[in-house]
């Protein structure tokens, strides 16, 4: 455990600040509205590191009515004493420093989310104001920051005083930060309320005992959420299983430690189809993984086969099972602590230490060895986990199979796909396009709008199956899903690679109604079960056709949504024409064209995953068997364009 006190000479300072407003997304990924949300999880992050050591209890987060946002913890406290080497006090470093922090040696903290130390004065200077408070020594310390020109110069984080004493008496100890984003700098200044209660309930399952608590002060009814677990990642992987019935009932827990590593896991197995693993580094979500799930995995395929074959199901003539086949219906939260990470980049996605997949590999061997002689309740899940698996291996052989007939369709395009794709003629996919449209006659307008040189179109002559319901051979027995896979050409499960992809845009194209949201959320599904990669790597969007077109006299106008119509109708007066689009066959090829397909006027979502688990849970909610879940979700947001948060704007 480190020291108890922080002091400015426990901040290092590797290099000043510079060109943070200049190439914002050097340091933040982008500026869109995944930005906007990355400079607040730099400052939860830092409030967590306090927590996750044991310095801190309680995390309080508001989003202010005039769009700024405050972080407060109740930790040690930013140091305020002098720092040696700059001569200014350590909060004045720490928000104005670009690689400074406590976090460069294991004397401060023994472990932390926000590595690189970027994150207080990223999110300084892309703010247009950032205010800190210190409670410390039984008193307010505060500081101010503020964007303004500096020899004729807009810079970012310049501060208004030096760091002082208010005075005002403080009976409580940590650190509170409120800051407004520039909105010079980030495309959209809004905060999502769903995204970051999204982010603060999983920091609170994992960790235990920590209380968050999020007040958004928009709101002019139930302002105010709190997140706290006394059950950690089994309450959450309880969570994440709600909508699937477990084949035992008590999520196995598992910990220990190896070499400075500190691992906490949660599996339960379900009757689905799929395996769901989320890790975490330092309560930083891995959602490529890394070798700490690389150690994971090794290690329960081989404790599963040794117990196999000491209780008989497997003989000495049979094969080791495949590490796929105990993973079917596998929830499980991975969560390791560690020192000096090598995460891929600064978004943090995947974990590189290979000091980390020996450590989690010995730990889990041990301790899920120790699980499974603890007693008949232990051996009974056993049981149930390797019935499980074995039933898994002769639906993966007969998957094996479909997927050799699958090829070989895919081999002979008149199988699949003559009559039904109307493929490009551009030949590099990083340029081509592939619409899959909903029906006949919208695809048949298609084919007409679109530019043949790097646009296809596949139309869906019914409803793809839903995967979420179905085997992967059921799957792949499916024409329409066929037809996809074969279009696509990456093939699907542990075959598909990126490497193959034939159209490096995958737009889904469907009627703005009921059924249209239907078929989008089955596709979506289907992709993000077996295709995960093509919605990770930013491939997959959904076109947006305009609802309406006013028009009058030569002025004509297409609007998307109701509020726009209505602004439409007061801008064009009273003799205005409105005609309601039912459906894309509706419309004209030149105007699917110049509304939904071309390039230079069109409006595209891109579909992107912030939350893994979050995703996940929302996908078998939306998408299984568990009706009043499903219910409730829909009652609680009727109005699904309401945010933005998982979405990004694109041409």
């Amino acid at each position: 455990m480190p020291p108890k006190d922080y002091n400015a000479k426990d901040i290092r300072i590797l290099e000043g600040l510079d060109a943070v407003r200049t190439r914002p997304g050097m340091y933040i990924g982008t500026t869109g509205v995944r930005g906007l949300h990355h400079i607040l999880w730099e400052i939860v992050d830092n409030a967590m590191d306090e927590a996750a050591n044991g310095f801190a209890s309680t995390i309080n987060v508001e989003i202010h009515a005039d769009g700024s946002v405050s972080v407060e913890d109740d930790g040690r406290g930013i140091p305020v004493d002098l720092h040696p080497e700059t001569g200014v006090s350590g909060v004045e470093v720490v928000f104005t420093q670009l690689h400074a922090g406590g976090k460069f040696d294991n004397d401060t903290y023994t472990h932390s989310g926000g590595l690189h130390g970027v994150g207080a004065s990223v999110t300084n200077a892309l703010s247009e104001w950032l205010t800190v408070e210190v409670y410390k020594h039984k008193t307010t310390y505060r500081m101010e920051f503020e964007a303004k020109t500096v020899d004729g110069k807009l810079k970012g984080g310049v501060p208004k005083y030096q760091l002082f004493d208010t005075g005002i008496k403080a009976d409580k100890q940590g650190t509170m930060v409120r800051f407004k984003p520039d909105k010079t700098i980030f495309e959209t200044v809004v905060f999502s309320l769903d995204t970051i209660a999204k982010r603060l309930k999983e920091l609170a399952f994992l960790n235990r005992g920590i209380r968050i608590i999020l007040t958004d002060h928009r709101l002019q009814q139930n302002p105010r959420r709190e997140y706290f677990y006394e059950g950690g990642l089994s309450d959450f992987v309880q969570y994440l299983n709600e909508t699937r019935s477990a084949a035992h009932a008590e999520p196995i827990y598992l910990k220990g430690s190896r070499d400075d590593i500190y691992l906490e896991i949660a599996l339960q197995y379900t009757d689905a189809y799929t395996e769901n693993v989320f890790s975490y580094v330092n309560n930083i979500p891995t959602t490529e993984g890394g070798t700490h799930e690389t150690g994971f995995k090794i290690a329960l395929t081989k404790v599963m086969n040794d117990y196999a074959r000491k209780c008989g199901m497997l003989k000495d003539k049979d094969a080791n099972l495949l590490g796929d086949d105990y993973r079917e219906g596998l929830t499980a939260v991975l969560s390791v602590k560690m020192q000096n990470i090598q995460f891929e980049g600064q978004t943090k996605t995947k974990l590189g230490n290979p000091e980390a997949k020996t450590a989690v590999d010995g730990i889990i061997e041990d301790e899920l060895a120790k699980f499974f002689e603890s007693g008949p309740k232990a051996k009974a899940t056993l049981d149930i986990i390797l019935k499980k698996a074995i039933l898994a291996a002769k639906v993966r052989e007969a998957a094996r199979k479909e997927k050799e007939i699958t090829r070989a369709k895919n081999q002979i395009d008149s199988f699949n796909l003559v009559g039904k794709l109307s493929s490009c003629s551009g030949k590099k996919p990083e340029n081509n396009e592939l619409f899959i449209v909903e029906g006949d006659s919208a695809g048949g307008t298609a084919k007409q709008a679109r530019n043949r040189s790097f646009q296809a179109i596949l139309p869906l002559r019914g409803k793809p199956l839903n995967a979420e319901k179905k085997r992967i051979d059921q799957v792949l027995a499916n024409e329409e899903i066929r037809t996809i896979i074969s279009a696509l050409g990456a093939g699907i499960g542990d075959d598909f690679t990126l490497d193959d992809l034939n159209y490096h845009k995958v737009i889904i194209l469907s009627d703005a109604d009921q059924d249209g949201a239907h078929i989008r959320a089955i596709l979506l599904t289907f992709f993000f079960r077996y295709m995960k990669p093509l919605i990770h790597e930013g491939h997959v969007y959904i076109g947006l056709p305009p609802l309406y077109k006013i028009a009058k006299k030569d002025a004509v106008e297409y609007v998307y949504d109701d509020a726009a119509l209505e602004d439409a109708r007061k801008r064009f007066g009273r003799a205005s024409t409105i005609q309601r689009y039912k459906g894309l066959g509706e419309m004209s090829a030149e105007q699917l064209w110049a509304t939904t397909m071309n390039p230079a006027e069109r409006t595209l979502v891109r579909v992107s995953i912030e939350d893994a688990a979050e995703a996940e849970k929302l996908v078998s909610v939306l998408m299984g068997d568990a009706v009043d879940l499903r219910k409730a979700y829909i009652i609680e947001n009727a109005d699904f364009n309401k945010e933005d948060a998982f979405r990004e704007i694109a041409k």
